[in-house]
């Protein structure tokens, strides 16, 4: 939380809420229109997080969701909170997706789709990276197993794809996962990124199929 942002009890930014205060409420089961609103919040902050090249005021995202900023601060005291919610959300996305992928796709396909899902979700932390790398610093953000939930949603992929024929069946998930996970790096500071991340994000699925023999 930026000093320009007010707190709900006009503590000092980044003072945990009591025990008693909200998070003791945020315990207890939400009415339904409360759960609405906090869905809503979150569903707004993505979209802001993703769009934002810096810090997103929280102010505009209470008013993009239409409710006040008490009712966004009572869902999530700090922005900490926030942040870890539209993380957690982006994750759960991204790492669920490859079923409903292969479904849909051949698996070759599906990978390639999973992996622009990927990309969707390293851009909504853009907008978030300052307040998640100080949370996972100072330990009021706590990640989620995150590259294993990624090399597991990617070893789901490529174990459909060996079945099928149509991806390699030597390949480990972790080494794709390096390679997805550098790629993304090597791209962050390039304002034609979008284009280039495409461009090896094809590669990387070239790489694990099949060799043609001669």
């Amino acid at each position: 939380m930026t000093p320009q942002e007010p707190t709900p009890t006009g503590a000092p930014a980044g003072t945990p809420p009591p025990a008693d205060g909200a998070a003791g409420r945020a315990e207890r089961p939400l009415r339904a229109d409360a759960q609405r609103n906090r869905e809503n919040l979150v569903a707004v902050a993505r979209a802001a997080f993703a769009a934002a090249d810096d810090t997103v005021a929280l102010e505009g995202i209470a008013r993009e969701a239409g409710v006040g900023i008490g009712t966004l601060y009572r869902h999530f005291p700090t922005r900490e909170a926030l942040v870890e919610a539209v993380y957690a959300a982006e994750l759960d996305a991204v790492t669920t997706s490859a079923p409903a992928l292969l479904e849909e796709f051949p698996p070759d396909v599906a990978l390639r789709a999973w992996l622009d899902n990927y990309a969707k979700f390293t851009a909504t932390k853009r907008g978030m990276i300052d307040t998640l790398r100080a949370g996972w610093a100072s330990g009021r953000i706590t990640t989620p197993t995150t590259r294993e939930r990624i090399t597991a949603a990617i070893g789901t992929l490529l174990t459909a794809g060996a079945e099928a024929g149509s991806l390699r069946g030597d390949v480990d998930p972790d080494d794709v996962t390096a390679i997805v996970f550098g790629a993304f790096l090597s791209t962050a500071a390039n304002s034609n990124s979008p284009e280039q991340t495409g461009r090896l994000l094809d590669l990387v699925v070239d790489a694990v199929r099949p060799k043609a023999h001669p």
